[in-house]
């Protein structure tokens, strides 16, 4: 049983050393996939460039819009594959809105994403730590912040709605990309959506690990636009 652990065999303590030398010395991820037991087969799709991760993506958004799905990595033989370690060669930080589904719009697989959903798409800490495992020790080499078309999180926030609970705390993360786009023409909801993205991709970027796979072109984090009626991914930037 203890070679199943969550983080693959990789500690809490380890980790955290390794961020720091990592950061501290430039190094980034060197020597992190030598403590992963993972197979040459699982490794082989993110042995690639961040620019071709993002086409692998694009590319598979084309085949789902197109109705031309392959439907890749979900036999039973990729699950035992990837049960002995992952390595995703993207990373989505996305909606939680339940129409928005990763590996089903970029047609992929088992293993071929390391997927972050909350409502409104924002980056919180627990997310960006998600992102930096997922980019510093799993070799993710593509981050893209999706938000979705008619975001129910975006709508209320340029409302001003009363919401219960822990709700509240969505919207003031939402806030400054509604405040951004109030002066843009065209659709306010669309506008505000996509500021919402920008925000938080420069509130990813502001992570010293992230930022630094990224100066060593290890690492791209890119903005997604996903069109509720077509399906369609549009990069934001």
């Amino acid at each position: 049983m203890h070679k199943k652990h969550t983080f693959q065999n990789l500690s809490r303590r380890n980790l955290f050393k390794l961020s720091a030398g990592a950061i501290g010395t430039g190094v980034v991820a060197a020597g992190v996939g030598s403590n992963l037991a993972t197979p040459e087969k699982v490794l082989a799709k993110n042995d690639i460039t961040p620019e071709q991760a993002l086409k692998e993506l694009l590319n598979g958004n084309q085949r789902f819009i197109s109705r031309k799905r392959k439907n890749p990595n979900q036999s039973y033989t990729r699950l035992q594959e990837v049960a002995k370690g992952q390595s995703p060669f993207a990373s989505i930080l996305g909606c939680a809105d339940s129409r928005v589904p990763s590996e089903i719009i970029f047609d992929q697989g088992l293993g071929d994403l390391f997927v972050c959903r909350i409502a409104g798409n924002i980056a919180t800490p627990e997310e960006i730590g998600s992102l930096e495992f997922g980019s510093l020790v799993l070799g993710s080499k593509v981050i893209m912040l999706l938000g979705h078309e008619r975001c129910g999180a975006v709508e209320a926030t340029i409302k001003g709605a009363e919401v219960p609970g822990q709700i509240g705390s969505l919207i003031e993360a939402i806030k400054p990309g509604v405040e951004q786009s109030k002066d843009q023409p065209g659709d306010k909801l669309e506008n505000a959506i996509k500021a919402n993205i920008l925000v938080q991709i420069e509130n990813l970027k502001k992570s010293p690990v992230l930022s630094e796979l990224i100066k060593t072109n290890k690492l791209k984090i890119i903005g997604g636009y996903y069109d509720l009626d077509t399906g369609k991914v549009s990069i934001v930037s």
